[in-house]
């Protein structure tokens, strides 16, 4: 089930909410429990096994490591042994398939017959929870929580469902308070409600519209230079407005709830260098790498020449994270490259101020990457490379013309007008009149543009986000 459904609008969330509302307090934990079990299984029951038993293994292992002496050896030996059992489950279900058509790749090269290997199904979710558990055993290694005692608490953490098929990755010693002491009142349900409607319309009214462009686009075999950017401009506004949109919509529930989730965007496109647009994109996942991958390695502890390897191992993994493609690896060394770049010249990356040249650099830099983060196949981003920076022609193919239309090009303009208008006034001054003056016009053109939405929704059926594939 999705969030961009009528099943999940006017059936889940309305019985959800209400059951949870007349669940006395103390056992809405249950509710949130069941409730998110549902929303997982709905997809398919027999992963469900494997999501319980992912809980129940970081459950007892976090109880195992806080009895340990801090940091001695069996408490070492507990986390390594607790990790192990994150990464194979993630390991066979997302990189088995790559694993083998790499090999078989490999093989017929050399003459010899592939192997025949059933493909395997990547449950939806299993990157975000499998690492909210890994982050919760490192916690209590590191001492940063407790362990919880209550099972039922951990496991509705796990399953969360608002925030459990994309994020943002929560962190159980960020809630672990929320679990047990949280506010309801009908000032945060109905903010809860606005920044719901708001993902909402960012992905259905916006980003779906968007999409024809981007799939379009990405196909053509022969793109022209106008195609490419055309392409790659709408793929960056679809996946901003797809991807910020759950992520409203999550918080937005989980406000509905009771809870306070860390927010996962903020105006990453008017970033003036990489490093401040990875404090701004999908900030949950880039703090989740820097605290439990970028520091374990060793950070920026050692010599220069180990920071810059840091970082670049610690983008490779977070680019093989998103997917088992060699198009990720690429796209996470593009990133840890200049990454070390920015590092070892010493820029001012803090973004303060609007300086033009530097922020039109930093969005052409994470546009070129998000071309093989989209494509289907390196060589496929090779083509679109060569279109871009070549003169293959200024005009739109025939053939692209053909597939798209002014109603998905005016949809285009509006994305990015309100990328950089709103990036600029946070830029400029975050208190800026204008930029109030926007938001309270935006406020009141808010529900009709929802209803749109459903209406946009109830035509095309189906809406799924882009992140769910990773």
């Amino acid at each position: 089930m999705i969030f961009s459904t009528n099943l999940f609008l006017f059936l889940f969330l309305p019985v959800f909410l209400l059951v949870y509302y007349i669940t006395p307090v103390r056992y809405r934990s249950w509710t949130i429990l069941i409730g998110s079990y549902s929303f997982y299984a709905w997809w398919r029951v027999d992963f469900l096994g494997l999501f319980i038993a992912v809980t129940l293994w970081n459950y007892v292992f976090g109880l195992k490591i806080a009895q340990a002496e801090y940091k001695s050896t069996i408490a070492k030996r507990l986390l390594t042994v607790g990790i192990i059992g994150n990464l194979l489950p993630l390991a066979y279900f997302k990189y088995a398939n790559f694993g083998v058509a790499t090999v078989n790749a490999a093989m017929t090269e050399l003459g010899l017959d592939p192997w025949l290997v059933t493909h395997v199904i990547l449950p939806i979710g299993i990157s975000f929870y499998i690492f909210q558990a890994i982050s919760y055993i490192i916690d209590v290694y590191r001492q940063d929580t407790p362990p919880t005692k209550s099972v039922i608490d951990f496991a509705a953490f796990i399953a969360l469902f608002p925030q459990l098929i994309a994020g943002p990755v929560l962190r159980y010693k960020d809630v672990a308070d929320q679990f047990t002491q949280r506010t309801h009142s009908l000032e945060k349900f109905s903010l809860g409600i606005q920044r719901f409607m708001l993902g909402f319309i960012k992905k259905v009214f916006i980003a779906d519209s968007i999409a024809p462009l981007v799939d379009n686009g990405f196909s053509l075999e022969d793109p022209t230079t106008a195609d490419a950017w055309l392409s790659i401009l709408a793929y960056s506004a679809q996946l901003y407005f797809d991807f910020s949109g759950y992520a409203d919509m999550a918080i937005g529930l989980g406000l509905m709830m009771g809870f306070r989730f860390c927010e996962n965007f903020n105006q990453p496109y008017i970033s003036q260098s990489i490093t401040e647009f990875w404090r701004r994109w999908h900030i949950s996942l880039s703090s989740w790498l820097r605290d439990y991958l970028y520091i374990s390695l060793g950070g920026n502890r050692g010599s220069k020449l180990k920071t810059y390897r840091n970082l670049l191992l610690t983008m490779l993994l977070g680019g093989f994270w998103h997917g088992a493609n060699w198009t990720f690896i690429v796209w996470g060394a593009w990133h840890g490259g200049i990454l070390a770049i920015e590092k070892a010249l010493g820029s001012n990356t803090k973004g303060e101020g609007l300086n033009v040249f530097k922020w039109v650099l930093t969005l052409l830099l994470v546009m070129i990457g998000w071309v093989v983060f989209r494509a289907d196949t390196v060589t496929s981003a090779l083509t679109l490379y060569s279109a871009m920076f070549t003169n293959s022609g200024l005009t739109l193919s025939a053939i692209y013309t053909s597939q798209i239309n002014t109603l998905q090009i005016i949809m285009l303009v509006i994305a990015w007008l309100l990328i950089i208008s709103n990036g600029v006034f946070v830029k400029l001054n975050e208190t800026n009149k204008i930029a109030k003056r926007f938001s309270a016009t935006f406020a009141t053109v808010l529900f009709p543009l929802f209803a749109l939405s459903i209406f946009k929704l109830s035509a095309q059926s189906h809406s799924a986000f882009l992140y769910f594939q990773f």
